[in-house]
């Protein structure tokens, strides 16, 4: 009786401690332009839009949230893409548009600049894990080790800027690689995914080749396209923005590769499994000491003039931002996230805790 009646107290402190947190950010007059952006209307369900790789993250807080406060409404969560999400949550202020967004990437600053132009001027940012961004195969295949100018020499549409892509098999782009033809399931252009992609396999592809280096130094419009463009003659095929369609493409086509992250291929061991990047296994042990080549940050990002006006949004940061939570054992940890290294996860307990705004001039 006393254990329950301590653990009541805890967690009476606990939500006293993030109401006072947010009493901060309401007297700095935030919360104020909130309320007259709403004058129209309410909604009491906390929405979360964004990124289908932070997703399946992010709806499993949810949950614990719901469990744990219960006097809140469960939150929303959407799976739109990192980039449609990210325009979505800075379309505007008010009961419409939603309060956060995943993402798959960090938030590039004319996405921040977007978000200004439409009164959206203070964002709180949550790196939430690690996750590797893995190209995958069916658990039947047997593919080896691929290298990123493999990938970037099957997939781009003018490899090095030398004419179009001709390859048709994997044995075209490396003789050590099999005589079956490329087909590779991925994310669309709306998709962090596939900037993340783009950023680490198509680009360190690209840069393997010297003359690659001077042309981006020469013309960087010139080396985007030759670097990042990706053939549309069959070989690369988009998946749409639901992960789970592509994990189930590659699982029934042994012929077949995927993009997808590593919390995918952890959920679905049973039908697929990596295909080492370089020699390396896409493990978490590889991908948390950053071993594994295709390692990226995972992200969620906030809108500060909401937190005053919905409730549990501080509540809901809180639960996010606990080791219980995003930590190497915490219960995220069971659904394939990568917990970050322990000094971003202690900072990041402090932006939830002080509801802490991005310095936009931290972003490029």
């Amino acid at each position: 009786m006393q254990q329950a009646t301590s653990q009541a107290e805890a967690a009476t402190g606990n939500r006293n401690n993030w109401r006072r947190a947010g009493l901060a950010l309401t007297m700095l007059g935030v919360g104020g332009a909130l309320v007259a952006a709403c004058s129209g209307g309410s909604r009491t369900q906390i929405r979360i839009v964004g990124s289908s790789t932070v997703y399946p993250f992010t709806t499993a807080v949810a949950e614990q949230f719901k469990r744990k406060w219960q006097e809140f409404p469960a939150p929303i969560v959407e799976s739109t893409g990192t980039g449609g999400g990210i325009k979505l949550m800075c379309a505007g202020l008010g009961a419409q548009f939603p309060d956060a967004a995943n993402a798959s990437r960090r938030i590039k600053k004319s996405e921040v600049d977007d978000c200004a132009s439409h009164g959206v001027t203070g964002l709180i940012e949550l790196q939430v894990g690690i996750d590797g961004l893995v190209i995958a195969q069916s658990r039947e295949a047997n593919f080896p080790s691929l290298t990123e100018r493999d990938v970037y020499l099957a997939l781009a549409a003018n490899p090095f800027g030398k004419g179009p892509n001709t390859a048709r098999t994997w044995r075209d782009v490396n003789p050590a690689l099999p005589d079956i033809k490329i087909e590779v399931i991925g994310p669309p252009p709306t998709s962090g995914t596939r900037d993340s992609f783009n950023e680490l396999y198509m680009l360190k592809g690209c840069n393997s080749e010297p003359a690659m280096k001077a042309l981006k130094a020469r013309d960087e419009a010139a080396h985007k396209q030759v670097c990042e463009k990706v053939r549309e003659d069959g070989p690369f095929v988009e998946g749409g923005e639901n992960d789970n369609l592509i994990v189930q493409k590659v699982a029934a086509n042994p012929r077949a590769l995927g993009v997808f992250g590593y919390s995918f291929v952890e959920e679905n061991g049973d039908k697929v499994k990596d295909v080492p990047l370089a020699g390396v296994p896409a493990t978490y042990e590889n991908i948390a000491s950053g071993a594994f080549p295709a390692s990226r940050p995972l992200y969620l990002y906030v809108k500060a003039q909401h937190v005053p006006a919905v409730r549990g949004m501080r509540e809901f940061l809180g639960e996010y931002a606990r080791e219980s939570t995003w930590g190497r054992s915490g219960y995220l940890s069971r659904k394939g996230l990568v917990a970050a290294p322990e000094a971003i996860r202690r900072q990041g307990e402090a932006i939830a805790r002080n509801l802490t705004v991005l310095d936009k001039d931290a972003i490029s």
